[in-house]
């Protein structure tokens, strides 16, 4: 059985990368600045399912597949890529539609088809997003085996860090939907709105173009 030392090395480790901003980051703090806590909600769960999923995979060693194949892995970064990409490319286009309105008009119509939908589109978002990010199945496959003790059930202890892991991005995640509300008075004038969508939507396009470049 896994051993409180490990698994205190474990959870430090996948502490200081949840803290670490990130897309993650970006996804979570956009919709709730919004006022979408529904939606952020799903965001953060859908993101914990893709973490939930990676951590199972490492466990079985499924994304080995990343690792030692050079076209699956490149197959999943350009496909995570062009998702960031155009989810980007998305709001930063609906802002600029939107400049031509009236500002009370703005203030009647500021939600995003994207941002908003509630539980469900959040959580397919968060969950395809960390899905398709490689970068987070090399990591599991990279660290999770090395704190597996000898002799213990892959499945059941890799599940168990993948949990630890999923604890610490919704503890969080709470701070970052609760640091979130208090900027929402702010974001009720439409021309703050869209300057944040601008910033976050570069931001989003800006890690699919860093996803695609990246080796």
């Amino acid at each position: 059985m896994i051993t409180a030392s490990a698994l205190g090395s474990f959870a430090l480790i996948v502490g200081l990368l949840t803290l670490t901003p990130g897309l993650d980051t970006a996804l979570v703090l956009r919709t709730a600045a919004l006022g979408h806590n529904s939606c952020a909600w799903g965001v953060v769960l859908g993101i914990q399912t893709g973490t939930l999923a990676w951590g199972v995979l490492s466990s079985l060693g499924i994304t080995a597949v990343l690792t030692a194949s050079h076209l699956a892995y490149a197959i999943l970064r350009w496909a995570g890529a062009v998702y960031l990409v155009w989810v980007g490319s998305r709001i930063v286009v609906a802002t600029l539609r939107r400049r031509a309105r009236a500002d009370l008009a703005q203030a009647e119509d500021a939600r995003e088809p994207d941002a908003d939908g509630g539980f469900g589109s959040g959580w397919r978002r968060g969950a395809v997003t960390n899905l398709l990010n490689p970068k987070v199945g090399a990591f599991y496959m990279a660290v999770l085996p090395q704190f597996i003790p000898v002799g213990a059930p892959h499945l059941t202890t890799g599940t168990l860090l993948a949990g630890v892991h999923i604890l610490l991005g919704l503890l969080w995640s709470g701070v970052l939907i609760a640091f979130a509300q208090v900027l929402r008075g702010g974001l009720r004038c439409p021309s703050v709105r869209r300057i944040l969508d601008r910033i976050s939507g570069t931001v989003i396009a800006g890690f699919g173009v860093h996803l695609a470049l990246g080796d």
